[in-house]
C-alpha cells in the first residue's frame, strides 16, 4: 500500500519532467535553427540573437506561442539582412512557423523551396530584396499571404493550388509568359511592372502557335509591311514631337508674360494689388479686432516666431476648412516666408480670464511630441484667433479619403500603425496632463494631422469647454465619434473614457477605409462604423472588415490587423467601463509590433508615453 502511494506521485513527477524536457528541446531547436541563419547572412548589431538570452523575450523580430514551446513568428523589416540564403537554410527546421516576414533587406540568390514549404507557414513577405531564380513551386498549402513583390524573380510563375490564399503580390519583378487560372483572380496590380507577363488580369496572350514556321514568301512580305508600318509611324512621331514642342513654346511665352505681369502689381504698395480670395480673408480676419488692440497677439514661451497681429492680417492666406465650432482655418503665410494655420473660433462662450487660462493648459500640454502646440493666441469681445504650426502632410481624413482617383498613393499598414500610435500617444498625454477630468471631446480623422514621415499629431486640444456645445454645429460634423452615452437627449456630459470611444472609432476607420457618419458630402460613403463592424465579426468575416486599399498596399500582416482591430472594438464598448485607458491602448498598440513587452513586469506608470 505504501509502494503505491509513493508511485502515483513519481510517476507523475516523471510525466511532467518528460513534458518539460520536450518542451525544451523544441525551443532549443528553434534556438539553434534561428542562430544557424543569422550566421549565414550579414546583419547589423540590432539582430540581438545570441545563446545567453531568452529567445521568446528578448530576441528582436522573434514570437513564440502562449506556453513559449515554439517559434511562430519571425519579422525583421529593413534591419540589414545580407546575402545569399542557402539551399539547405535551418529555417526549415522550424516547424511551427506561421509567418516570415524579411521584407526590405538585401537577400540575394535564390529563395530556396524548402523555406516557402514549411507545412505551419501563413504569411509569407520577402518584398523589396534581391532575390532571383525561379519563384518556388513547393509552397505551403495554409498559405493566406504571399509577397515576393520587387525582387528579380525571372521565369513563369508556377501554378499554385493554394486555396486559402487570399493575397497574392508578384509585382515587379522579370517573370514571363501566361499567367496561371489558378491565380488570376487575383489584381491587376499583384502582377504589374513584369513587361513579358501576360493573360488575366493583364493583357491577353498572343494566339500565334510558336510551332508554326511562316514561308519565305510570306516571311519577306511580312519584313516589308513591317518597314513600311515602322517608316508611318515614325513620320507621325516626328511631327507629334515637333507639335508638342512647338506648344511647349507658346506655353513657355505666356507663363513668362503672366509672371512678370505678377511682379509688376507686387512692385506696387496698392492693396487691390492681392488676390481677391487672400484679400477677403485677411479682411475677414480683421472685422472684429479693435484698433487699440490690434497687436495684443499673445505668444507661448519657446516660440521662435516673431511677427505681430498686423502682419498676420496682411499674409496672404489660403481657407483650409471650416471647423466644428463653425470658425474657419486659414493657412497663412507671412512676408518672411513663415507659414502658421490661423484657426478662427466662432462660438467662445467664456469671459477673456477663462480663455486665458484654459491657454495656458493648453500651451503646456502642446509640449508633448505628438500634440500640435499652440503657439499664440488672440481674444477679443468679436474675434478669437490660435496660431499653429502648418503640417505638410494634412490630415489623416485626406490621407484616407482624399483624391481616390488615378495616381493616389494610399496608406499602407506600417504608416497607419505609425500614425495611430502617435494620435494614442499624443490623447494619453492629454488626460494626463490636463488632471483626470480634461478631455479633448472632438477627436476625428480631421483632428489627426500628420507629417510627410507619417507622424501622428492631435490638434484642437482644449478647445471643447470653451465653446457652446448645445449649438449642434459639433453633433451634425462628429456623430460618428460620439460616444453613445452622449446621445442628444442625455445630460451626461463628455469624459476620458468618451475621448476612448471617439478613438476606437478612428482606429476603425483606419483598418475599414470607410468614413464615419457625421461628415456632409460623403452621405453615400459613411456607415455607423462600431455597429458595422461588430456584424461582420458575428458573422466571422473579419477578413472583409479591412480596407482594400492598405492590403493592396503590400504590407499585409493579418494578425496585427486583427489584433488592433480587437483594440478598436475594446474602445467602443458600450459599457463605458469596459473601455481601456489610453495609457493601455498605447502599451496595447506598441506590444504589437513589439511582443517581447508583453512579457514585461514593469507597471504601467513606467511605460513611456
Amino acid at each position: 500500500m505504501e509502494f503505491q502511494l509513493f508511485i502515483v506521485p513519481f510517476l507523475l513527477l516523471t510525466f511532467i519532467s518528460s513534458l518539460l524536457n520536450l518542451t525544451l528541446a523544441d525551443l532549443n531547436s528553434d534556438r539553434k535553427a534561428l542562430l544557424e541563419f543569422s550566421s549565414t547572412l550579414q546583419h547589423t548589431s540590432r539582430l540581438n540573437w545570441n545563446n545567453s538570452t531568452p529567445i521568446c523575450t528578448s530576441w528582436i523580430g522573434i514570437t513564440c506561442n502562449q506556453n513559449e514551446t515554439n517559434v511562430i513568428s519571425i519579422h525583421l523589416p529593413g534591419i540589414g539582412l545580407k546575402g545569399t540564403v542557402p539551399n539547405n537554410s535551418s529555417l526549415r527546421k522550424l516547424d511551427s512557423l506561421k509567418i516570415l516576414s524579411l521584407h526590405s533587406n538585401e537577400l540575394s540568390g535564390n529563395l530556396p523551396s524548402s523555406i516557402l514549404s514549411i507545412p505551419s507557414l501563413q504569411y509569407i513577405n520577402l518584398q523589396h530584396n534581391n532575390f532571383t531564380g525561379l519563384v518556388p513551386s513547393f509552397i505551403s498549402t495554409k498559405l493566406i499571404a504571399l509577397d515576393l513583390s520587387f525582387n528579380s524573380f525571372f521565369g513563369a510563375i508556377p501554378v499554385f493550388n493554394l486555396s486559402r490564399l487570399k493575397y497574392l503580390n508578384l509585382s515587379y519583378n522579370n517573370l514571363n509568359g501566361s499567367i496561371p487560372f489558378s491565380i488570376n483572380q487575383f489584381p491587376y496590380t499583384s502582377f504589374v511592372g513584369n513587361s513579358l507577363l501576360c493573360g488575366k488580369p493583364l493583357n491577353h496572350c498572343s494566339t500565334i502557335s510558336p510551332s508554326s514556321s511562316p514561308s519565305p514568301s510570306t516571311t519577306q512580305n511580312r519584313n516589308a509591311t513591317t518597314s513600311k508600318k515602322f517608316f508611318g509611324v515614325a513620320s507621325i512621331l516626328a511631327f507629334a514631337i515637333g507639335g508638342i514642342a512647338f506648344l511647349s513654346l507658346i506655353v513657355l511665352v505666356i507663363f513668362v508674360c503672366c509672371l512678370k505681369k505678377r511682379r509688376s502689381k507686387r512692385s506696387n504698395d496698392i492693396p487691390k494689388g492681392k488676390a481677391e480670395t487672400e484679400d477677403s480673408i485677411s479682411k475677414s480676419f480683421g472685422s472684429g479686432v479693435m484698433e487699440a488692440e490690434r497687436n495684443k497677439l499673445f505668444f507661448f514661451e519657446g516660440c521662435s516666431y516673431c511677427f505681430d497681429l498686423e502682419d498676420l492680417l496682411k499674409a496672404s492666406a489660403e481657407v483650409l476648412g471650416k471647423g466644428s465650432y463653425g470658425g474657419t482655418t486659414y493657412r497663412a503665410t507671412l512676408e518672411e516666408g513663415i507659414t502658421v494655420v490661423v484657426k478662427r473660433l466662432r462660438e467662445v462662450v467664456v469671459g477673456m480670464k477663462e480663455f486665458e487660462q484654459q491657454m495656458e493648459v493648453v500651451g503646456r500640454i502642446g509640449r508633448h511630441s505628438n500634440v500640435i502646440p499652440l503657439r499664440a493666441y488672440y481674444y477679443s469681445k468679436n474675434e478669437k484667433l490660435l496660431v499653429y504650426d502648418y503640417m505638410h502632410g494634412g490630415s489623416l481624413f485626406s490621407s484616407l479619403h482624399g483624391n481616390r482617383g488615378v495616381g493616389r498613393t494610399p496608406l499602407n499598414w506600417n504608416s497607419r500603425m505609425k500614425i495611430a500610435l502617435g494620435a494614442a500617444k499624443g490623447i494619453a498625454s492629454i488626460h494626463t496632463e490636463g488632471g483626470s477630468k480634461f478631455i479633448h471631446g472632438n477627436i476625428k480623422s480631421t483632428n489627426v494631422l500628420i507629417t510627410q514621415e507619417h507622424d501622428g499629431y492631435i490638434t484642437d486640444v482644449g478647445l471643447t469647454p470653451l465653446m457652446n456645445t448645445s449649438s449642434g454645429s459639433i453633433m451634425s460634423r462628429s456623430n460618428g465619434y460620439r460616444a453613445p452615452e452622449l446621445a442628444a437627449e442625455s445630460r451626461r456630459t463628455a469624459t476620458q473614457k468618451s475621448d476612448v470611444y471617439s478613438f476606437g472609432v478612428l482606429l476603425l476607420e483606419k483598418l475599414t477605409g470607410k468614413i464615419p457618419l457625421g461628415y456632409s458630402g460623403y452621405d453615400h460613403d459613411m456607415v455607423d462604423l462600431p455597429r458595422w463592424v461588430r456584424s461582420v465579426v458575428r458573422e466571422e468575416w473579419t477578413a472583409e472588415v479591412f480596407d482594400e486599399e492598405m492590403i493592396r498596399g503590400g504590407e499585409y500582416v493579418e494578425e496585427e490587423m486583427v489584433q488592433m482591430l480587437q483594440i478598436a472594438l475594446a474602445c467602443v464598448s458600450k459599457l463605458v467601463d469596459d473601455r481601456p485607458t489610453m495609457d493601455e491602448v498605447v502599451r496595447k498598440i506598441v506590444e504589437i509590433r513589439q511582443p517581447e513587452l508583453k512579457k514585461s513586469t514593469s507597471s504601467e506608470s513606467e511605460f513611456n508615453v
